[in-house]
């Protein structure tokens, strides 16, 4: 048991320090695990459970390693491709007011609603085409993903008109992206009307915070992975 524990422990090490095991925060400039080095160990972790169930008792040690090393190499893979796209989005999006986020291997692109519709309309605004069309470029290159375009509003007026509302500016969102050559089978509109704030409503600052578009892209594996959870 002992040496079955060492093996796997020494695959998900090799596996991680071959993806490279930390990266900077370019805000800050604090060292942490990179996303590709944990979806190689988590993967590796995953590849090697696989491994254990399928391989007889015979050669149970080389099935754990076997799985260790392709899970680590396909979970590497994934987070090694959404690290590269990140950084090239916070490269073409800077000083453009849309802010990038990552939530494991999902590209969160949060893009408020002053540069992005005026109040009370689902017509995009000419300074949202720079960040649109930089994001399509980005979504040409990583083509191994779907899209969420998820819409936000405050809560002044009533519940179904912002529900509504937010429908419209993420199909907005939608029919620009399209025009822009993104199939529209990759992508899925959502409206959350007031629903999902980020900030108080009671302040006009916490008012223009909700007030926003959100773009998840989602890489192909992450997605297959949800949908065999649900």
């Amino acid at each position: 048991m002992f040496r079955l524990k060492s093996l796997l422990a020494g695959s998900v090490a090799g596996v991680m320090l071959l993806s490279g095991c930390t990266t900077t925060d370019p805000n800050t400039g604090e060292k942490k695990a990179s996303h590709t080095a944990i979806d190689a160990g988590v993967g590796a972790i995953a590849g090697a459970a696989l491994g254990g169930l399928i391989s007889s008792k015979h050669d149970r040690n080389q099935g754990l390693l076997a799985g260790a090393a392709v899970g680590g190499a396909i979970g590497g893979a994934v987070g090694h491709r959404a690290d590269k796209q990140e950084a090239q989005l916070r490269e073409k999006l800077a000083n453009s007011g849309v802010a990038v986020e990552r939530h494991g291997d999902t590209i969160n692109l949060v893009v408020p609603g002053a540069i992005s519709f005026a109040t009370n309309s689902a017509q995009l605004t000419p300074n949202f085409y720079a960040s649109l069309n930089q994001v399509a470029a980005s979504l040409k290159e990583y083509g191994d993903s779907s899209v969420q375009i998820v819409g936000h509003t405050d809560s002044t007026g009533s519940a179904a008109l912002n529900q509504q509302l937010s429908v419209n500016r993420a199909d907005a969102v939608v029919v620009y992206l399209t025009a822009q050559g993104i199939e529209q089978t990759r992508m899925q509109a959502l409206g959350m009307g007031p629903s999902q704030p980020v900030a108080d409503n009671s302040t006009s600052a916490g008012r223009a915070q909700n007030r926003r578009v959100e773009i998840k892209i989602i890489p192909r594996e992450a997605r297959d992975s949800t949908a065999q959870r649900q």
